[in-house]
């Protein structure tokens, strides 16, 4: 991990709608910033678009997973390569 450019990891778990604008907030640091999405996301709610296409515009990659065992194994590996992980 480099003392440059930090690898931020939003993990949308239990609130879903919170990280994905946790993690639109994040993008204006300068650091790297990607999202996790674990089970199903409402891509019908406005909020959740609202927020999904800022995170397209700010380049922001956002992984669906999920909730299996290699789903777990795949997040494990996201979470190894990052230095800040936040878990919502």
């Amino acid at each position: 991990m480099s003392n440059g450019v930090k690898q931020i990891l939003v993990v949308a778990g239990d609130d879903k709608v919170e990280a994905l604008r946790m993690a639109t907030g994040l993008t204006l640091l300068d650091d790297a910033v990607r999202v996790a999405v674990l089970g199903d996301l409402d891509e019908t709610a406005d909020d959740v678009q609202l927020q999904l296409e800022s995170l397209e515009f700010a380049d922001v990659p956002v992984e669906r997973l999920g909730n299996g065992p290699e789903s777990y194994k795949a997040l494990a590996g996201m979470m190894i390569q990052s230095d800040t992980v936040f878990m919502v």
